[in-house]
């Protein structure tokens, strides 16, 4: 069994000298009577909400999985007491009473638990997605550490919010405190956000919960130190271990905490305490020792009961007074069980209308910049470095206007021409000084500076996190892929993006564009790692708009619209024709997202013979089709060639039209066999457009065999011009 700390209040106080510099620890040794009555309410409000929820649960009022929090009520009693409602809160699915110390009305977490409309994400998150935009309180995080660099890209926003505005900001010293347990804490993204919080000197606070268990094991049988307030000294950030059964000790070092992280930067807190209940009510408690535990530390370590017992030998406060506290907290909780019995469902239409912030077929060109633009660039950039910007841009726009523009050059056009357009756009990538591998984000850090324009360590999961966290709290961020293979590494927080919006009850919009090269082009000799098709990978992930462009037209008028979109939303760009592929761009035009491009048009005498067919295509597959137009005109044969510029939602209706002259398909596909963007296309015009069909869809995918480096062997496993004759032939002639 995990025995208790012995931390006291005086090895507190000789770290907080030590390790954060506070000279007059003495002022935090006292806390007024009211102060902690407070506290003890919060505790009291937490721990009676607990009991409800579990109460609830029995009922089947409340299911899935919930996660309670009974005997860590010292770290919400902190929370309402020195966290601000400005201040930004990122917790874990374990996030009840965290939401209610923030200010969060008992009622409308309740009903969220109830699924119901009167909850407040209006029952689409339930007990693991809490989220309150008007406290700040940003999440009800599932998967374990995810939301350390939502919580990292959140405090930037608080210096962009500076940055942008000073004198509106002039007293701002708000911070952004994120949850998360002792043993999420030991994950690698603790290592990233401890760096990049460290670097910037980010206003943030790192409570870490350590109960001493996973859903089963005990920590330090895995971990190999338990000791996490330390793990900030290789960044500099300072630590402080506090007995989390001791509400008071609690309280007193999170005010010296907070004051520090509010004035000089990063901290960590590890908050050492017991968890009464088991991980969730679905999940079984069998680990060794766990019950015995849970029947001690019940009894001799709950923080209200050691509080209340305080109170008795101090003289703090009376029988009476806590009694009136615990019963106002208990009607409390009534009144939010009786508010969320009462609340209706939500309608079901409202999944739907949850899908994106931003309907699809969105004229982006009529989208107004905010009204202080220019005043704000005015003001924060350099005349001397925007001048440089602006004649780099006139030099592009020439080129464009010669036909002579690559695809990665209109990207750079596109992504300087939004950031000057509107001051809370901000970009992050890897080598992003040098302008990455194709110039994407050249002279952005040169012309707008570190904040808007962030050069990233090499893990792409974190700085993808941490545009998440910018894109809650009011910025436009853009993450390069320098390939987008290397997305893999975000996974995580690419789904995390596409559910937030319907998550929140369309509470926080998340307007993130992901921008990058990638995929396989025939004889591209990259290997299996290179030639990944992430395009494919989150097609299956809700609310993503995903496009394609294979020119510099598609790729800078998708670019400006995806950027200016509400929503999350990635852009794929072939990595083989990056610089190779040349041509003009609609200057200042954006593209509809949802929209499919007809390049060719089979002759109508073609159609007439039967000897039409509709080519689907994107990135590589583009120029490939185009290579193998001479070769099937020249056998008398014709194509209508269409671009899948969006992938999602794919543009079905110009494929049927096309579908309504040819009858026949085929698909040439930068993806794979099994779980293809070609299998989903395939599935969708078979379900559909059936009827125009007069033979199966033809695919022309990629192997399943990993692509390998040999053109000997990646011949059989890649698709290419020939193989797209051959295919029209088979459907034209009949070869089925």
């Amino acid at each position: 069994m995990r025995p208790p700390t012995d931390v006291t209040w005086k090895d507190v106080k000789e770290q907080l000298k030590s390790d954060f510099g506070i000279k007059n620890v003495k002022e935090y040794d006292s806390v007024s009577k009211e102060d902690l009555l407070k506290a003890y309410h919060m505790m009291q409000l937490s721990r009676q909400f607990e009991n409800a929820c579990t109460q609830a649960y029995m009922q089947q009022h409340v299911r899935g999985f919930m996660h309670l929090d009974n005997g860590q009520e010292s770290i919400p009693a902190f929370v309402a007491d020195a966290i601000r409602p400005d201040d930004k809160k990122y917790s874990y699915y374990r996030e009840h009473t965290h939401a209610l110390a923030s200010g969060v009305p008992p009622e409308k977490v309740m009903a969220e638990l109830f699924a119901k409309e009167g909850g407040t994400c209006k029952g689409a998150g339930g007990s693991m997605h809490i989220y309150d935009k008007e406290t700040n309180f940003q999440g009800g995080w599932a998967l374990v550490a995810e939301q350390l660099p939502y919580a990292v890209g959140a405090a930037r926003s608080i210096l962009l919010d500076r940055h942008l505005d000073p004198a509106g900001t002039r007293n701002d010293d708000r911070v952004t405190i994120v949850f998360v347990g002792e043993g999420g804490a030991q994950n690698g993204r603790m290592a990233e956000c401890l760096n990049a919080a460290a670097k910037e000197k980010l206003p943030i606070i790192f409570l870490v919960i350590d109960n001493g268990r996973a859903i089963n094991t005990f920590t330090p049988d895995v971990a190999a130190n338990s000791d996490v307030y330390l793990q900030g000294r290789h960044y500099g950030v300072p630590g402080v271990l506090v007995d989390g059964q001791n509400m008071v000790d609690v309280l007193r070092a999170g005010r010296a905490v907070t004051d520090y992280a509010r004035q000089n930067g990063p901290a960590i807190m590890q908050v050492h305490t017991y968890r009464f209940n088991g991980h969730s009510p679905a999940d079984p408690e069998h680990e060794r020792g766990r019950k015995d535990e849970k029947r001690w530390a019940r009894a001799e370590m709950d923080p209200i009961a050691l509080f209340e017992k305080r109170c008795a030998t101090e003289g703090i406060a009376t029988a009476e007074e806590l009694k009136a506290v615990s019963d106002r907290a208990k009607a409390e909780v009534k009144a939010s069980v009786d508010f969320s019995l009462a609340s209706p469902p939500p309608p079901r239409s409202l999944a739907k209308e949850l899908e994106y912030p931003d309907a699809p077929d969105t004229d982006y060109n009529s989208r107004m910049a905010p009204a202080d633009s220019a005043e704000i660039t005015g003001r924060t950039v350099d005349h001397t470095a925007l001048k440089n910007a602006e004649l780099h841009m006139e030099a592009l726009r020439a080129k464009a206007s010669a036909g002579q523009i690559t695809i990665g050059d209109a990207i750079n056009l596109a992504v300087l021409e939004e950031m000057v357009r509107d001051p809370t756009t901000t970009i992050h990538a890897e080598d992003l000084q040098a302008g990455s591998s194709y110039d994407i984000p050249k002279l952005t850090q040169q012309t707008f500076g570190k904040l808007r324009a962030a050069d990233e360590i090499i893990d792409e999961g974190h700085f993808i996190g941490k545009a998440l966290g910018e894109g809650m709290n009011g910025y436009r961020p853009i993450v390069e892929l320098m390939n987008t293979n290397f997305g893999i590494y975000g996974m995580a927080e690419i789904s995390s993006a596409g559910n937030t919006y319907a998550t929140t009850g369309g509470q926080f919009i998340m307007p993130m564009t992901i921008i990058g090269a990638g995929g396989t082009s025939p004889n591209q000799s990259l290997g299996a790692e290179h030639s990944q098709p992430l395009h494919a990978y989150v097609m299956g992930i809700p609310g993503l708009k995903i496009c394609t462009a294979s020119s510099p037209d598609a790729a800078y008028g998708l670019a400006k619209s995806m950027i200016r979109d509400n929503g999350p939303g990635m852009l794929f760009l072939p990595v083989k024709m990056m610089k190779s592929t040349k041509g003009t761009i609609d200057a200042g035009r954006c593209m509809q997202l949802n929209k499919a491009a007809v390049l060719h048009s089979a002759s109508d005498a073609a159609v007439d013979a039967g000897k039409a067919v509709t080519v689907l295509t994107y990135l590589h597959g583009v120029a490939e089709v185009q290579k193998a137009l001479k070769e099937i005109n020249a056998a008398g044969m014709d194509i209508d060639l269409v671009e899948l510029r969006s992938l999602k939602p794919l543009d079905m209706a110009t494929i049927k039209a096309s579908l309504q002259r040819t009858h026949k398909v085929v698909i040439l596909d930068e993806s794979t066999l099994s779980g293809g963007v070609g299998a989903t296309v395939s599935a969708l015009v078979s379900e559909v457009l059936f009827d125009e069909l007069d033979a199966p869809v033809k695919r022309l995918c990629m192997d399943d065999a990993p692509v390998p480096y040999a053109s000997s062997m990646e011949e059989a496993v890649v698709k290419r011009a020939a193989d797209v004759v051959t295919g029209v032939a088979d459907l034209v002639n009949r070869r089925i």
